[in-house]
């Protein structure tokens, strides 16, 4: 048997005109997904999991919503790029 965690949310707070609440659901997994991922508490692969993706396709999302997806120092930087 699977773990799960329900949350509960007024759909009427989330609604939008036109936005079906599947919509909004997996809007909702992607965002917990992401905020979690961007804060260091789950790695790409649990993040994209999370929300019904994989791993290389949460990045490309991950990426196109403005969240880093490589942390490197300077020295790391340096090295790679020096």
């Amino acid at each position: 048997m699977m773990d799960t965690v329900m949350l509960e949310l007024r759909l009427d707070a989330l609604a939008s005109p036109g936005v079906s609440s599947e919509s909004l659901v997996s809007e909702a997994k992607f965002m917990l997904a992401l905020k979690l991922f961007e804060v260091g508490r789950l790695s790409s692969g649990k993040a994209g999991t999370l929300c019904g993706m994989g791993r290389v396709e949460f990045l490309l999302a991950a990426g196109r919503a403005g969240v880093p997806v490589v942390a490197l120092d300077e020295n790391e930087l340096s090295a790679e790029f020096g």
